[in-house]
């Protein structure tokens, strides 16, 4: 063991960061440890590593998939990355608003398996990188609000932060898996309020279908904090998180700062039921209970909020999926969500598997706290397609009607298209 240790510290001169925190995974389906959602690094690894077909073959990234599987079995280190851009576009717009957005990224993410087997009883060092552009003026994260009036986020990651950190944590195994311990740097949409369709990377665009239903005050990513989760024999599981409300990604080293200093902090408590540990994130029910401390220095209020899932994966075709969310003060989007939704895969047997279809809506009343009193509840349909072109290339099409929004009293609808990219190798 500690020759194995040895090697693979030997391997790279520097060690970035410790941490421990949680989840749990079934170790004989899903042998690699998990934590969280789609977007955790783990997860994204795994999806990025199977079959995913395509209309088109090709063999031109074989060489590159080798040297990664090679780096992996010899050191221990994974490593993957990605390129996404998304261009959005609105029939109507506050006046003298811009009508379009667009932006993109570039991501580099892998973990670094540094004790045990990398499978149930490990530990890995964990790590995103990743640098956000907008292509000209707004980027599309800042679009619904700014320019369309409404009071939610399309596609929430694209904004122009520049170079950033996601993650930066140590990950520990125990139990078989049953039991994983996190800390560092996290992400906590990898954890809080999960469920199978909540990537804006490969799913919905609208924050109101992915994490926290745009009713929770969610803190930056790449926040100083820890978390810890296990899964018992009857399939209860329960996952707990503590972590700094005022991280900047962009400068993760401030964070030992804010969070030892400031002592504001979001923390939240799950309780959920998989019907198997490898479904964890497709078959779900569970009930997230959040809250977040005031912030002193830019005025935000403190508050609490309580969120509902459930979610169940059909023939490995349907995923259907009620989702609710509620807050009490606090600077989240929306007071009150209700969503409901479908995922469909068109055929799983076909050349691309990686095919998706996407229909959901969402009933939101608007956070008095963050918009001022008497606006108008919000209603908001979304519909998606994703083509697997290739193995590593998607293209999703997205069309979003949005029906009252909040902060454009002008317009009773607006209708939004939106074309995503995504490159991963």
């Amino acid at each position: 063991m500690m020759q194995q240790f040895e090697q693979r510290l030997a391997a790279f001169p520097l060690i970035l960061g410790l941490s421990f925190g949680a989840y749990a995974q079934d170790e004989e389906a899903q042998p690699s440890p998990q934590f969280g959602g789609p977007d955790s690094v783990e997860r994204v690894i795994e999806t990025d590593r199977t079959d995913r077909g395509g209309l088109l073959e090709t063999e031109i990234f074989a060489p590159v998939q080798s040297w990664q599987a090679g780096l992996e079995e010899d050191y221990g280190f994974s490593i993957g990355g990605d390129y996404s851009a998304v261009t959005v576009h609105a029939s109507d717009v506050l006046n003298g608003a811009d009508d379009a957005a667009s932006g993109g990224m570039v991501r580099v993410y892998g973990r670094w398996n540094l004790t045990g087997d990398g499978q149930g009883n490990s530990g890995a060092l964990v790590y995103k990188i990743e640098h956000r552009h907008a292509y000209g003026e707004p980027a599309p994260s800042d679009f619904y609000l700014g320019n369309v009036g409404y009071a939610g986020l399309t596609e929430p990651p694209f904004s122009d932060q520049g170079t950033r950190w996601t993650n930066l944590y140590w990950r520990q195994s125990l139990n078989n898996g049953r039991t994983v311990l996190l800390g560092g740097f996290l992400d906590a949409t990898d954890f809080v309020d999960v469920y199978g369709l909540a990537s804006p990377w490969l799913h919905f665009m609208n924050l109101a279908f992915s994490t926290g239903s745009a009713a929770t005050d969610l803190p930056n990513d790449a926040s100083l904090g820890v978390a810890a989760g296990h899964i018992f024999d009857n399939n209860v599981y329960l996952v707990g998180s503590v972590v700094d409300r005022n991280g900047d990604p962009t400068e993760i080293s401030d964070g030992f700062d804010t969070f030892f200093g400031d002592n504001e902090y979001f923390s939240s408590i799950e309780i959920g039921h998989t019907s198997t540990h490898s479904k964890i994130a497709l078959d779900n029910v569970h009930l997230t209970l959040w809250h977040v401390d005031a912030r002193e220095e830019v005025g935000a209020p403190s508050g609490w909020g309580a969120n509902f899932s459930w979610s169940r994966y059909y023939d490995d075709r349907f995923m259907p999926f009620v989702r609710a969310g509620y807050t009490d003060d606090s600077g989240s989007l929306l007071e009150k969500s209700v969503s409901v939704g479908l995922g469909y895969r068109p055929d799983p047997t076909t050349q691309a598997p990686g095919d998706l279809i996407g229909a959901a809506f969402n009933w939101g009343e608007v956070n008095e706290n963050s918009f001022g009193p008497g606006l108008d509840d919000q209603y908001t349909l979304e519909l998606f397609y994703r083509w697997q072109l290739t193995q590593q290339v998607a293209l999703t099409l997205d069309y979003q009607y949005l029906k009252d929004p909040a902060l454009n009293p002008d317009e009773s609808s607006i209708s939004v298209w939106s074309l995503r990219a995504r490159f991963a190798l």
